[in-house]
């Protein structure tokens, strides 16, 4: 008994990777709940594993009274010093040893379950214990199976989810296939162990690349900023604490055989690697890359950027649905405005052509005002007379421009609603004439119409008379006829 119970306990100590003190503590829980289902939780009952018999003992605790008024917690002196101990006082506790033997077939059951549900706790708490600090890390497990588009993979000692999102569009795996992923989120919960996976975020390509590049596992070369579209397009900015060493050609590698594990690894994902730098328009122009860009234009207050290109390169900086743009945009985080420079020069042309409109802004105020973002009369007549602040114009004559640009769009707005009100009467002018046209007037159409009506009464009249004379004609005849032959 003693060897079996040690064996079985170093069993499953290694299979479940649990602690040995953690088994026996769940062997004593297990032996206390059968014993209080068979003795009842009145009784105090302790348990204990004895190493050197290989058993569980249990004993029941009860106190020395003079008296004794509660018998299943209470001793009397006497029986105590005659059964149990001979120097036996009051107030001491006695530990009796109970009968294992005595404990019945449902207390035996109970406990085995006890003992499977504190085997199967303490294997989760130490499977989390183990997984809890691996997050952001890669792994390898295997599809054991699919669950309404999601993927339960198994990682060895445990299972793990992918979820639907979190898996690269397009991507078929069938159970058996061998995965690659990142540990997203670790939980345990009272439902049990919870692992996430995945393979879109953005720290998955980063730790591909740390895998694939040593000098990013060492730290002479840094990826500064990612962004991608999984299974499409990505870009990553690289950065070299090394001014020897080329990021851009560290990733890659010899004949492209770095960036190409990581590609095959992603299904084929395009990854686009730029230099990072400091200066974020010269980032901007190159992550819209292989675009060539023509000017950039800074707004540090909105964080954006308006890009002109070539007119043959907005396409490309645009990209298959707006991706590449977008990608920038990601990458960078600042808000990009891409047009063409025709598009912008008609632009431009329109805004010198508003502002110069203003009565006595003239053109050197106009293109100062042009240079510092204004594109309208409108929107300077909107600026603010206190913030208003352009270098090269005094603060009385930003005031009278001001107040010129309100005036004139005051007098536009004027001219604009009286060319509708005259718009709307000459609309209105021949819906008036018609509704003159149905009165009724001598010699108009309505007459005519009036006297058409009578003639034709009139000659309705007549006929219905003449057929009445010759019905009258024909009854006389037949009449004459009738008395001749008689």
């Amino acid at each position: 008994m003693q060897a079996e119970l040690n064996r079985v306990i170093e069993q499953v100590s290694k299979e479940k990777g649990i602690d040995r003190a953690i088994v026996i503590n769940a062997i004593e829980e297990m032996m206390h709940s059968a014993a209080r289902r068979t003795f009842g939780p009145d009784h105090r009952i302790e348990s204990r594993y004895n190493q050197e018999l290989g058993e569980v003992e249990l004993f029941e605790i009860k106190q020395v009274v003079e008296h004794v008024t509660n018998p299943s917690a209470e001793l009397s002196a006497q029986e105590a010093r005659e059964k149990y101990d001979p120097e036996a006082e009051v107030g001491d506790e006695m530990l009796m040893k109970l009968d294992t033997a005595s404990m019945g077939r449902i207390a035996a059951q109970a406990a085995k379950q006890n003992l499977y549900q504190h085997i199967r706790d303490a294997e989760r708490k130490q499977i989390y214990n183990e997984f809890k600090d691996r997050r952001g890390e890669i792994v390898s497990g295997i599809v054991q199976r699919l669950e309404r588009k999601n993927m339960i993979v198994n990682l060895g000692r445990t299972e793990a989810s992918l979820l639907e999102k979190d898996q690269i569009p397009h991507e078929r795996y069938r159970p058996g296939d061998r995965i690659r992923t990142l540990i997203q989120e670790v939980e345990l919960t009272e439902k049990g162990l919870s692992i996430l996976l995945t393979r879109t975020s953005n720290e998955f390509l980063c730790k591909l690349f740390e895998q694939e590049v040593p000098e990013i596992y060492e730290g002479i070369v840094e990826i500064r900023q990612c962004a991608r579209e999984p299974g499409v397009r990505a870009k990553v900015a690289v950065y070299s604490k090394d001014s020897d060493v080329d990021p851009v050609g560290a990733c890659v590698g010899m004949k492209g055989t770095r960036v190409q594990a990581v590609v095959q690894e992603l299904r084929g994902e395009k990854i686009d690697i730029i230099p990072w730098t400091s200066d974020q328009a010269e980032l901007v122009c190159r992550a819209l890359a292989p675009a060539k860009v023509s000017k950039v234009i800074v707004d540090e207050d909105e964080k954006a950027m308006e890009v002109i290109l070539p007119d043959d390169q907005l396409a490309l900086a645009i990209g298959k649905r707006g991706q590449n743009v977008r990608l920038a945009h990601r990458l960078t985080g600042w808000k990009l405005d891409v047009r063409s420079e025709t598009e912008a020069e008609d632009e431009a042309r329109s805004a010198r052509a508003s502002l110069n409109a203003i009565p006595g802004i003239g053109d050197i105020n106009a293109e100062l005002l042009y240079q510092w973002g204004f594109r309208s009369a409108e929107q300077l007549a909107e600026a603010d007379d206190e913030t208003f602040a352009v270098e090269g114009i005094s603060a009385e004559r930003a005031r009278q421009l001001i107040a010129a640009a309100r005036a004139w769009v005051a007098e536009k707005q004027r001219l604009h609603q009286e060319a509708e009100a005259r718009a709307a009467a000459e609309q209105a002018a021949p819906a008036q004439e018609a509704a003159q046209a149905v009165d009724v007037e001598p010699g108009s159409a309505g007459e005519q119409a009036a006297a058409s009506g009578e003639h034709a009464a009139a000659q309705d009249a007549s006929g219905a008379a003449g057929n009445s004379v010759e019905e009258q004609a024909g009854e006389t005849l037949e009449y004459e006829r009738g008395v001749k032959s008689s």
